[in-house]
């Protein structure tokens, strides 16, 4: 069975809403498998060369090591002709958004002396914004 990504990338019709971009950099994960997916990610095509992204320089060797092999992965997975060359860059870490922890806010309620009145108050207020 003809895999997905190759399809995609010789339809005319389907160049409308994926271009070889999209479809060279949304098959790196799967052909480089779930393991070396954590550390690298495809992130352009430029002409027919696509850009990874790695975590750090030993990645960056490894990976320049095995181009050739995963050049023969991409080619069967998206086409021939779409990727022809890899180039790896070292990028730091993206760290997903962070909520804020603790109370690092001015709180009015802190500056109530009575411990007691200041709950009363922290309750009333919280019954006022639900």
């Amino acid at each position: 069975m003809e895999q997905a990504a190759r399809i995609f990338a010789r339809s005319n019709g389907l160049a409308k809403v994926l271009d070889n971009e999209q479809i060279a950099c949304r098959a790196w994960a799967g052909v480089v498998g779930k393991r070396l997916a954590k550390y690298s990610r495809a992130s352009k095509l430029v002409r027919e060369r696509l850009v990874v992204e790695v975590d750090d320089d030993m990645w960056k060797q490894s990976l320049y090591g095995l181009r050739y092999h995963l050049l023969r992965k991409i080619a069967a997975a998206v086409g021939e002709g779409i990727v022809r060359d890899l180039e790896f860059r070292v990028m730091p870490a993206r760290f997903a958004p962070q909520r804020v922890t603790g109370n690092t806010l001015f709180d009015e309620a802190d500056a109530i002396e009575d411990t007691g009145l200041r709950r009363i108050y922290r309750q009333a207020r919280l019954r006022e914004t639900a």
